[in-house]
């Protein structure tokens, strides 16, 4: 079975940096991504309508590219994890992670028994439909999926520390809109109180082994959570990468035309200057003699 390259990086003390997908499930993504410098995809089931059937098309994708497929599954419920993982998912990331009890839940729908309680099937996507040994694969399987809780509301930033201490989980990913709504500061990024729980979130990933993760939408945030200790960060949304681009692009262009009218213009008055006659230079003509009418 293929390894997980992301997971044996970060795991080791490394970073890693991919994208987020929420609106681009085309054939050609996971290369474009690669082609890029994306080294994992996370695909998002949360906030869109994508299917199984999607979603397992775009892991096979992901093979011979060494980019690593990650989804976010849109609740804490066996069936999702499980599927996605069977279907080719190489990393779970689940919203809304509160407690420990939760957490632990999650981590043993990833993993097989006796650690676990992932149903075992084999000769299919997740193994690339190679034979082997089952005890083997599931060993591979246990070791290669990464396992990603989110930290999005009050009470999961209270219960960090408990979360990240659970064996299985490998990260903690600050949901960093849904948390400041959740503490009732909805967008207050700069709140002493959300700060605060950002710092407890890398605190309790430095404690426990574990790694804290963010999506930077810009520049900015990636330098700013890069500093205070996040090593798994993902640049997103896929749709706004593009808008973005987009708009800079259509802007210029837009910018560009009305420079060179005003060029254009400037150069035509220029002209219009240039096309009429010199006026006459010294002592000014004398007057004719106004002719003699009748009295």
């Amino acid at each position: 079975m293929r390894n997980n390259p992301v997971k044996t990086k970060i795991m080791a003390g490394g970073s890693a940096f991919g994208v987020m997908v929420f609106e681009f499930f085309t054939p050609g993504i996971a290369q474009i991504c690669k082609a890029a410098g994306a080294e994992f995809i996370l695909y998002d089931m949360e906030h869109t309508a994508v299917s199984t059937e999607t979603l397992r098309q775009q892991f096979a994708m992901c093979r011979g590219l060494g980019i690593a497929p990650f989804v976010r599954v849109p609740a804490t419920e066996y069936d999702f994890i499980a599927r996605m993982l069977d279907v080719g998912a190489m990393g779970i990331m689940v919203p809304m992670v509160d407690t420990a009890e939760q957490a632990a839940f999650i981590a043993a729908c990833c993993k097989y028994p006796p650690v676990g309680r992932r149903g075992a099937a084999f000769g299919v996507a997740h193994d690339d439909f190679l034979p082997g040994s089952p005890l083997d694969k599931m060993k591979a399987g246990n070791e290669r999926t990464l396992v990603i809780c989110q930290i999005e509301t009050a009470k999961g930033a209270e219960n960090c520390d408990a979360i990240a201490a659970v064996p299985g989980v490998d990260v903690l990913w600050v949901g960093h809109f849904d948390l400041t709504n959740f503490m009732g500061i909805p967008t207050q990024f700069q709140n002493p109180r959300y700060l605060a729980a950002i710092d407890a979130v890398v605190a309790a990933c430095a404690k426990h082994g574990k790694v804290p993760a963010f999506m930077a939408a810009d520049q900015t945030w990636m330098k700013d959570y890069l500093a205070k200790g996040f090593r798994l960060m993902a640049h997103g949304v896929d749709s706004a990468i593009f808008q973005g681009a987009l708009a800079q692009g259509i802007e210029f262009m837009k910018a560009e035309t009305r420079s060179l009218a005003r060029e254009a213009a400037k150069a035509k008055r220029a002209a219009g200057r240039a096309a009429k006659p010199a006026t006459k230079s010294g002592p000014a003509a004398k007057a004719k003699p106004r002719p003699k009418g009748r009295r």
